[in-house]
């Protein structure tokens, strides 16, 4: 179709929706054009009185004041007929510590694992406010370089550690993120505190409740620093302060949109993030930073509080310097609310941290690895693999199924379309800085566009996905690529978990090695991720120009 012939018909199809009484044939015909549809007159001639029914209901629901936090009434399951959770208690072993490094300068622990700072102030040879000031200090000092942070909830931090340390000198302790300083990307409500979704409509936005994870997470003793960047209603890396920099290359964009998640977690402003995706947003930041990032399985974390993106496709998942960092908070912030319809599945967490890896089978992707054309990259990535050979795990050959899952996002702009459809009416959209193409101001239009129909049957052949997937998937445990793998927008369809792990940063560009597992098997899938960073120390760098202190080890 030529511009030509578009711009002659959207005034038609726009009439057809505007129109208070009935359509002419004409104006019908004209607008189903568009759509690739032709009818016979008889049969547009039947359409019409209905169609004019159905306008005069469109118009009536537009009238209905429906708050953003509205779930539509349905919901997408990962999980297909037949398909049972895995059964019984969890059972969480984490790694055992025996020596922490010596340090001297509080600073000196900017850049430490989670799970070590958390035996620090179990142990109480530092406390949490002073861990936590340490942190706001660096937050204050390199947040204006990346553009990572757009609320410094320095005064509830302060609290909360104070808080977190008066219960460990009373006998109380929370758990491994006891007083241990987090951002959360700015998405999540946070009560008494702007919840901006990164974008200029929203940017004085309060919500007058707290998202369920940070609820979590302050039960757990956490201490949450900031409201992190995100693209503006979590779509890249530019938000309404300016375009969101990787601490490895500050001329480059850590890609989003959990952007500030990722750029903070890898320059040591905190301890760990949280952050969220739909569709690559914890997995292509988390490369881009050169840190670890988690997406769980669709539906085992509450998304209440959370900004609506894609009622079928938002997930939430911890953005941290190790495997398991993200096993940690994964536990605290895992399982149903009695809010989210989609978060239903009270499956168990276990985690093995030292289990042997030698009988898990990986599918190796080969062509995503093969088609790689750059020498330095394709050497790291082969690396990689001899080091993850090295772990013991069976490495087995494999191709991804040949299925075009790329159509079926049209899933994911039509619910964008619709999340913010008010926004697109009452031309808050046409205030986004981004205003491209591939921006959300033209997808939020174009979705409008987007049959019902066409939608129900894109849903459909979802459903053909899941199965084709999950046959294909079990012939393995885990399967891993390079991230930009065609498996990362696979399994946000199909709701299975992956996550990343750095593994090379040729000329300070970080590259990621991406393993995706089954469905409710985040511990077998962190597993195998945790024994290449037990056999690399990708992990451990740290961005030049954030710290001169020698690598925690």
């Amino acid at each position: 179709m030529t511009r030509r012939t578009l711009a002659q018909l959207i005034p038609s199809l726009a009439t057809l929706l505007a129109a208070e009484t009935q359509p002419s044939r004409d104006q019908l015909k004209q607008s189903l054009a568009l759509l690739g549809l032709d009818f016979k007159d008889e049969q547009l001639d039947l359409m019409l009185p209905s169609i004019t029914r159905s306008l005069a209901n469109y118009a009536s629901l537009r009238k209905i004041e429906i708050p953003f936090d509205t779930d539509p009434a349905f919901t997408f399951s990962p999980m297909l007929p037949g398909m049972s959770l895995p059964t019984g208690k969890t059972v969480f072993q984490t790694s055992k510590i025996q020596k922490l490094p010596a340090w001297k300068n509080i600073e000196d622990l900017a850049f430490w694992p989670a799970s070590h700072l958390g035996i620090l102030i179990r142990s109480k040879r530092i406390s949490s406010t002073n861990l936590t000031k340490m942190y706001l200090e660096r937050l204050k000092k390199h947040s204006p370089t990346l553009l990572c942070t757009i609320t410094l909830t320095e005064d509830l931090a302060l609290e909360q550690a104070k808080q977190a340390d008066s219960d460990l000198k009373r006998g109380k302790y929370h758990g491994p993120l006891h007083g241990l300083p987090y951002g959360a990307k700015d998405l999540f409500a946070v009560k008494g505190y702007k919840t901006t979704w990164g974008a200029e409509p929203y940017k004085d936005q309060t919500i007058d409740y707290t998202a369920t994870v940070i609820e979590r997470l302050n039960a757990a003793g956490a201490v949450l620093c900031a409201k992190l960047s995100m693209g503006a209603l979590a779509l890249g890396g530019l938000w309404f302060g300016g375009m969101t920099k990787t601490p490895w290359n500050i001329e480059q964009t850590s890609s989003g949109s959990s952007a500030g998640s990722a750029s903070a977690t890898a320059a040591g402003l905190v301890a760990f993030a949280l952050g969220t995706e739909t569709l690559g947003s914890i997995i292509t930041p988390a490369t881009r930073c050169g840190v670890t990032g988690l997406r769980p399985t669709f539906g085992r974390v509450p998304r209440t509080g959370a900004m609506a993106l894609s009622w079928t496709m938002d997930k939430i998942g911890p953005i941290c310097r190790t495997v398991e960092d993200c096993m940690l908070v994964l536990r605290v912030i895992d399982g149903p609310d009695g809010k989210d319809m989609a978060a239903r599945y009270p499956a168990p967490l276990n985690w093995h941290a030292s289990s042997p890896v030698a009988k898990l089978k990986v599918g190796v992707i080969r062509d995503n690895f093969t088609r790689i054309t750059d020498e330095v990259r394709k050497k790291h990535y082969d690396d990689a693999l001899a080091a993850l050979a090295k772990t013991g795990a069976q490495l087995i050959d494999t191709k991804l199924p040949d299925f075009p899952a790329r159509d079926l996002v049209l899933m994911l702009n039509a619910e964008a379309g619709a999340a913010f459809d008010d926004l697109t009416r009452n031309g808050g959209a046409e205030k986004l800085t981004a205003q491209a193409a591939s921006d959300w101001p033209n997808s939020f239009r174009s979705s409008r566009l987007t049959p019902a129909v066409e939608y129900i049957r894109a849903a459909r052949a979802r459903t053909i996905l899941m199965r084709e997937f999950h046959k294909y998937l079990n012939d393995f445990d885990v399967l891993v690529s390079p991230t930009g793998s065609p498996s990362l927008t696979i399994t946000n369809l199909t709701g299975q978990p992956q996550i990343v792990v750095p593994c090379g940063f040729p000329n300070n560009e970080a590259m990621g090695l991406l393993f995706t597992g089954h469905l409710f098997e985040e511990g077998k899938l962190a597993r195998i991720a945790k024994s290449f960073q037990d056999a690399t120390d990708w992990h451990l760098k740290r961005p030049p120009g954030f710290s001169d202190l020698p690598h925690h080890q």
